[in-house]
């Protein structure tokens, strides 16, 4: 296999079958060694944190085929901290769909004129680009077609489908006595040009609070899949 990327948190291998595979490491975003999912940054370093960034991908990626969701995943090996994936094409240089229940994070402190800390939303979307050197700045969808990132038809099929997974995985955790305040997600074209999402679904890329106690990554996996 031959590496492609290296990322923040995880490192892209292209196999020779066609597919991906995907490394995780330990390494998560924040700043000033605080852990933070919508920071642009490796902001720490957590023992665990890859193996358990795995295990709830694979469990939530899971949850999602049940649901005939479309997704990347093909199969996950936990001991060797890493997934296996469908190829899949970015938008544009890559993009970031952040479904918020909750204000909190960036839209806090963007929008703290008019709202408070854990107002309610009620599923807001909002996408932005990944783009290190000017802070992922959000972006709407006339802009997104304008520049071609993503057409007026693509948008209005990931809108909704990133409310779909959201809302899903949101069920899943109130199922467990956890509230998910807002999840980072991501999604590109499979070979056929279809949307379907990618990268993970974890700890890392999510908040949720039990009793409006912030709940951090590898405490929460061991929440989830108790």
């Amino acid at each position: 296999m031959n590496l492609v990327y290296q990322g923040k948190t995880k490192d892209v291998y292209q196999l020779e079958n066609g597919n991906v595979l995907l490394k995780f490491k330990d390494d998560v975003t924040g700043e000033d060694g605080v852990f933070d999912p919508g920071a642009n940054t490796v902001g720490l370093t957590i023992e665990g944190a890859g193996q358990s960034g795995l295990r709830m991908t694979k469990f939530f990626f899971e949850k999602l085929a049940e649901k005939g969701i479309p997704t990347h995943y093909v199969d996950a090996d936990i001991d060797e901290v890493q997934m296996t994936v469908k190829p899949a094409t970015v938008f544009g240089k890559g993009l970031e769909v952040i479904c918020r229940f909750r204000a909190v994070g960036s839209f806090l402190r963007r929008y703290g004129a008019y709202c408070e800390e854990g107002q309610p939303l009620d599923a807001f979307v909002e996408v932005t680009i990944k783009d290190d050197d000017r802070n992922d700045p959000p972006i709407t969808k006339d802009a997104l077609a304008q520049l071609g990132i993503l057409t007026n038809e693509e948008y209005d099929i990931l809108e909704p489908l990133t409310k779909q997974i959201a809302t899903e995985v949101k069920d899943i955790l109130a199922g467990k006595g956890l509230d998910l305040y807002d999840i980072k997600l991501e999604f590109g074209r499979d070979a056929q040009g279809n949307i379907m999402l990618i990268d993970e679904i974890s700890g890392g890329n999510m908040r949720v609070y039990q009793e409006g106690t912030y709940i951090p990554p590898l405490e929460l996996e061991k929440l989830v899949l108790a």
